[in-house]
């Protein structure tokens, strides 16, 4: 199959959405200067295109398209085109009200936005597929086009009629019968037992709470229906352009996709990322999601399909991105694998929703400081990106994650409506990162033999072959740690016997789990050496169980916070930032794992991807990084570095060992 670098050839790539039919064409003009001097080599047209290229039904304007493909193709910029199925054009929900999806209560979402389109309506996959093949068919054969990218963002959730008759046909094919579905769902409870498919519904509007199973149900469905539809697209493209890549963007750690499945049906994993520049953990933020996207592309090179240059407009404050951040998140992509590196959007808009998120060419002009930036960072890029483009991050820490989990785990009716999946994976990914460990994401049932450390910070749900996983792993040598209320239910969302699996509390060396003891906002446990927030549990451990820490006073005074069997670790409450990354940086050391250079000052962050390391700084002061071993040159500068280097604000390096440095013979 065809992959990104087919599309990049060795450079890393640089641009962004590009909405040209917003301006008039004399504006055309003037962007391609300016996307030239600002070093762009790709750009995204047609995302939001439906009503121009189908005014009316089965009416085609392709010339406008026409113009620019060949004005970006005379400019040497690279066309990622993308299907405009994400927003479908007024004409269709008027003439076809069975295409607009409908809420839980029934209520219509209407157009006048995006995204307003029923997943399951086959009158909205015949139009969608309709306008993919005349697009695909005019532009198969054009220079300029390198890629395709399918509809956009999919997020669409429907409980509409349309909807209700595919989810019992998904539902039929994954249970077979009656009988089993009501077994799964535990449909006993309530007296909810179903007597025929035709009683089958989304999880609509309901007096109290829902079948706990049927929403997982739902969520698994409606993932796998916008898949349907992004492969239906995706399978048009390429029937009339089988050597060009295909992708569609996700969302940053989005709930409602899941995104190892779709992962698998892309030829390009891209991502769309947007860390807030008020947040002094943004810089986390990117890294997690970067982590996790490298990893859902195999450990290969991905795709920055979208950021923000400046500030967005969805937040309720929309802070600008101080000087340098941009620059400094940007290369944070590249060192974490990016062979591409777009924006939303090239040109600010000046109406619309979005005309106050920020573009490469903001209101401010050429002359303001956001495109002086993104100058130098297309400067950088185009300079350096050939001696990094195509090279792997390794990560020998993997951190388990799955959508599945997550959306049994966030419903209502558990011990605790604080525990958040994304908040503790996100505490837990933090800890790994200020410990400079490199780290990669997995599925709970791929195979982890590769990782010298595996980290779960808590999957609720887990499969018997997840489990069996785990245990296998541990049992070939490796290190785990794991975090509180894992392992709880089976893939029915069904409470396991005892609380949580049997063979996972005898790998932690659990006699028994008596009760979990979730903590209030502002309620803390002591544990001795650290304070423990959000979740605890009160465990008694069996007789060849270490505990690490206790619990200090209250209800759970002297039982186990921290346990440990082994290479198994069991953490039963959420520690304390520095405790937590201590916690984790004793386990990766005893495990073997190194970061790829100690020592770092307080921010900044070190990845080693290829043969080169990328130096980081997230703090505004700056600071003297000690560099070991020979003398490198940052391929940034140009410039020799012997033992130590010195970083300003939001600074950034690219080391690469010299082998022969000057005067050398």
């Amino acid at each position: 199959m065809p992959s990104l670098q087919d599309t990049t050839r060795g450079r890393i790539l640089f641009g962004g959405d590009y909405n040209p039919e917003q301006w008039p064409e004399d504006v055309w003009h003037d962007d391609v200067r300016l996307m030239k001097e600002a070093g762009v080599t790709t750009v995204t047209l047609g995302v939001f295109s439906w009503a121009r290229l189908e005014p009316r039904p089965g009416v085609r304007d392709f010339g406008w398209l026409d113009r620019l493909m060949d004005l970006m193709h005379g400019h040497g910029i690279g066309v990622v085109l993308a299907t405009p199925t994400a927003s479908p054009p007024p004409w269709l929900g008027r003439l076809h009200p069975e295409t607009l999806p409908r809420d839980e209560d029934g209520n219509v979402e209407w157009w006048g936005s995006r995204q307003h389109f029923a997943h399951s309506s086959p009158a909205y996959r015949r139009y969608a597929a309709a306008i993919t093949e005349d697009l695909a068919a005019r532009y198969a054969h054009h220079p300029a086009l390198t890629m395709w990218h399918i509809n956009n963002e999919y997020c669409t959730y429907d409980w509409g009629d349309e909807a209700a008759a595919a989810f019992r046909r998904w539902l039929r094919e994954r249970y077979g019968s009656l009988t089993a579905l009501n077994s799964a769902w535990g449909s006993a409870f309530w007296g909810q037992s179903y007597d025929a498919w035709e009683e089958m519904l989304p999880p609509r509007r309901a007096h109290y709470m829902k079948n706990p199973t049927q929403v997982l149900d739902f969520k698994r469905f409606t993932s796998d229906a916008l898949l349907e539809c992004y492969a239906a697209e995706r399978d048009i493209v390429r029937a009339h352009t089988p050597h060009l890549p295909v992708t569609t963007n996700f969302m940053p750690l989005w709930q409602g996709q899941d995104g190892w499945k779709w992962a698998a049906q892309e030829d390009v994993v891209s991502v769309d990322v947007y860390p807030d520049p008020k947040d002094p953990l943004g810089g986390q933020y990117g890294a997690l999601v970067q982590d996790l996207t490298r990893s859902q592309a195999g450990g290969g090179p991905w795709m920055v399909m979208e950021q923000a240059a400046g500030p967005v407009n969805w937040r309720g404050v929309n802070h600008p991105k101080p000087a340098g951040l941009n620059r400094l998140w940007t290369w944070q992509a590249v060192a974490r694998g990016a062979d591409a590196v777009c924006y939303f959007q090239w040109r600010q808009s000046r109406q619309g929703a979005e005309k106050f998120h920020s573009g490469m060419l903001g209101h401010a002009g050429e002359d303001g400081r956001t495109f002086q930036e993104i100058k130098r960072i297309g400067a950088e890029l185009r300079a350096v990106g050939p001696q990094i483009a195509g090279s792997r991050l390794i990560a020998e820490v993997a951190v388990l994650h799955d959508w599945d989990s997550w959306w049994a785990g966030q419903q209502d009716g558990r011990p605790s409506s604080l525990l958040d999946h994304a908040e503790v994976l996100r505490a837990w990914h933090r800890a790994l990162w200020e410990a400079n460990l490199p780290v990669g994401f997995a599925h709970p049932e791929h195979d982890l033999s590769a990782y010298r450390m595996v980290v779960v910070p808590h999957l609720y749900l887990l499969t018997d072959t997840a489990i069996d996983r785990l245990v296998a792993y541990v049992r070939a040598g490796g290190t785990l740690v794991c975090g509180f209320f894992t392992g709880v239910a089976d893939g029915d969302d069904r409470v396991r016997p005892g609380g949580a699996d049997a063979g996972l509390r005898a790998l932690f060396g659990i006699r028994t789990l008596h009760e979990w003891w979730p903590l209030d906002t502002g309620e803390s446990v002591d544990c001795g050496d650290f304070t423990g927030t959000l979740w605890s549990e009160e465990l008694t451990a069996d007789d060849e169980a270490e505990t690490v820490a206790s619990y200090r006073g209250g209800e759970l005074d002297g039982l186990p916070a921290v346990l440990r069997r082994g290479r198994a670790w069991y953490v039963s409450t959420l520690p304390a930032p520095d405790a937590l990354r201590g916690l984790l940086g004793r386990a990766a050391t005893e495990a073997g794992v190194r970061p790829p250079l100690p020592g770092l000052p307080h921010g900044v962050e070190a990845v080693r991807r290829g043969d080169l390391l990328f130096l980081l700084h997230h703090g505004r002061d700056a600071v003297t990084v000690t560099v070991p071993g020979g003398r490198h040159r940052d391929l940034l500068t140009g410039e020799p570095v012997g033992g130590t280097i010195t970083l300003g604000r939001h600074g950034v390096a690219v080391l690469r060992e010299d082998a022969h440095p000057a005067g050398s013979s």
